[in-house]
């Protein structure tokens, strides 16, 4: 299953978001919950590296599938636009396929 967490602040602002796993809804190479959670995942961070000034950390791990990032400072509007898009693809993949390959959970974090 692949896990997706949404990181939002007190005022409900995305600040990031952590995915990890494998979906397990076909073999490798043909699952496509797998690969559209990597796309939508992939080009947002692309998205956000290409058209904000932002800057995030970025972890990933490919032998696990785990890919986060995480905003110090309050996204801009550009990234917050992309931030919420990426929430939007993320619902819509799991309104498609259910909760027995996605997970996903709005987590609320603490901020400086």
């Amino acid at each position: 299953m692949v896990r997706v967490t949404i990181l939002k602040d007190q005022k409900n602002r995305c600040r990031g978001f952590e995915t990890n796993g494998h979906a397990g809804y076909a073999d490798k190479g043909e699952d496509i919950v797998c690969a559209a959670v990597s796309v939508l995942t992939i080009n947002t961070v692309n998205s956000l590296e290409q058209f904000t000034k932002d800057t995030f950390v970025l972890n990933s791990d490919e032998t696990n599938g785990t890919i986060s990032i995480w905003f110090e400072r309050e996204p801009g509007e550009a990234a917050a636009l992309l931030l919420s898009s990426y929430e939007l693809g993320i619902q819509g993949i799991a309104e498609n396929y259910g909760t027995q390959y996605l997970s996903l959970e709005t987590k609320e974090v603490e901020t400086c």
